[in-house]
């Protein structure tokens, strides 16, 4: 299968969300000024500027450019340009009857990294489960799915996955505490091939996979397993990507990421080498039984 060109309609709507809210700010007019030249509800401007509104139209985006001028005709244009990629659909739409929607808008997100730092305390990363450990997850996950609902699932894990071993495209750091070794999913020949696999990917130039042991003591991410998106252009701020059983939740606020970025550092340094963790991982695979 060829590469998939690295351009996702999220990040268009992202980052043409972004700009629609800058533009009005520097106009000087309030949201309720906009809809009422407009004759819109209110909360329309409001889910246009966070992104709820998904696939905005070209007219919409050429009223409020309209209204808040200060482009000139190439700035006008390179706008439009992003309103028409945002409205593309993404590999995943295919998949949209198994993926929730904020899973669908992370593997968006996800499309453009140029980085992703991953800290997980029992869960292999998605970006780097073997198929037999994706499919005892999806059960324990998803009792009721259907074989088929499994099969597709997986194979999103899969596409997801190309990114990293295949193109490798996408630096990927990878914290795992020490859980994830002791964490059965599936039987032991599941579980030993996935911590082989996880001992070899931090082998690829574009990997680095650490362990961070229960002898590391407390420390702040505690609370829970988080991702760290990083993309190419300098518009683009990190993404913090938190999840739970039945929602996720994206950070974007610079305090928020710089907290998270400081608490990933931390632990990396009180993590093992990556040496060293590859060397755990297959003694653990080793010794299971």
């Amino acid at each position: 299968m060829p590469a998939r060109p690295n351009r996702s309609p999220t990040v268009r709507h992202k980052r043409l969300t972004a700009e629609l809210r800058r533009l009005r700010a520097e106009s000087g007019l309030t949201r309720d000024d906009v809809a009422a030249r407009l004759d819109w509800h209110p909360t329309k401007i409001t889910r246009i500027e966070t992104g709820q509104w998904t696939r905005l139209n070209l007219r919409d985006v050429r009223d409020l450019l309209d209204i808040y001028g200060g482009t000139d005709e190439s700035q006008r244009e390179a706008l439009l340009q992003l309103a028409r990629e945002a409205r593309q659909r993404g590999w995943w739409h295919s998949y949209g009857d198994v993926l929730p929607s904020e899973y669908a808008h992370f593997i968006g997100l996800e499309a453009e990294t140029a980085s992703i730092r991953n800290y997980e305390q029992v869960l292999v990363p998605g970006l780097l489960q073997t198929d037999g450990y994706t499919r005892a997850v999806v059960q324990a996950f998803r009792p009721t799915d259907t074989p088929e609902d499994i099969d597709r699932r997986a194979a999103v894990r899969h596409e997801r996955q190309r990114r990293v071993t295949d193109e490798r495209s996408v630096q990927l750091s990878a914290v795992l505490g020490e859980g994830v070794i002791h964490q059965r999913a599936g039987d032991p020949e599941i579980m030993r091939e996935q911590l082989r696999f996880l001992a070899d990917a931090g082998d690829l130039p574009n990997v680095m996979v650490q362990v961070l042991p229960y002898s590391a003591g407390a420390h702040g991410a505690m609370a829970g397993s988080f991702a760290i998106l990083g993309f190419p252009q300098p518009i683009d701020p990190d993404v913090v990507y938190l999840e739970n059983m039945s929602s996720a939740l994206f950070l974007e606020e610079p305090d928020e990421i710089a907290r998270y970025v400081q608490v990933f550092d931390y632990l990396r340094a009180m993590a093992l080498s990556p040496h060293d963790s590859g060397d755990m991982l297959r003694t653990a695979a080793e010794e299971l039984q």
